[in-house]
């Protein structure tokens, strides 16, 4: 990990402290492919979500992970995102990447699906090892929100090395749709620039997705 050992140094600073974790919310410009999704009969969440997860896999610093105190690079996901069920409480659904965006949107929709309709928190996520529940990041949307920052839980504050994304409501842009967008990281991997590279990899996944 050639990328990680240039900022050892970085890590190990950030790492010290009580929190690492930084956290930026910013309003994202993407193609509107809200057209596309409508003519191939797919949900735009789920083409979103695929091209966000696509570009936290093309952006190495999103792919660094802490494990029993080592730094390790992930080389596959576990989507995972929020849903709300029918009493309009949150729950966690989870399933099997796919390269390919209509089979990745299909699973994407049964899990959703499945966790919508429990009432108790789906705790699938339990039977993760430690090691694989590092394949994860975590997702959210609020799309009726047009949000301007953002708090994610951490189960340790001291650890936030599994990054967190979230974004909210669509509005039209100047060159199609703008949306507020936050990514939350570990700072020792991950600085703003990379936060930058994170939203225009994500626009340019999903211009590649409906060409």
């Amino acid at each position: 990990m050639i990328g990680f050992e240039r900022r050892r140094d970085r890590f190990d600073f950030f790492d010290r402290m009580e929190s690492p974790a930084v956290n930026l919310c910013f309003t994202l410009d993407v193609p509107d492919f809200r057209p596309w999704c409508k003519a191939q009969g797919l949900a735009p969440f789920h083409v979103m979500l695929c091209a966000v997860l696509r570009a936290v896999l093309k952006v190495e610093n999103f792919r660094y992970r802490i494990v029993d105190g080592e730094v390790i690079r992930i080389d596959r996901l576990v989507p995972s995102f929020t849903v709300m069920n029918q009493h309009g409480d949150l729950n966690f659904a989870q399933f099997d990447w796919s390269d390919d965006v209509r089979e990745f949107v299909a699973r994407g929709q049964a899990a959703r699906e499945q966790a919508s309709s429990m009432t108790e928190l789906n705790v699938k996520y339990r039977t993760m090892s430690p090691r694989d529940a590092k394949d994860q990041v975590f997702v959210t949307c609020m799309p009726w929100l047009d949000f301007t920052s953002i708090q994610h839980p951490m189960a340790s504050i001291a650890t936030p090395d599994i990054p967190s994304f979230a974004w909210g409501r669509f509005r039209a842009g100047p060159d199609g749709l703008q949306l507020p967008f936050s990514v939350q990281a570990h700072h020792g991997f991950v600085d703003g620039w990379h936060i930058h590279l994170m939203g225009r990899q994500v626009a340019e996944e999903l211009a590649a997705i409906i060409r």
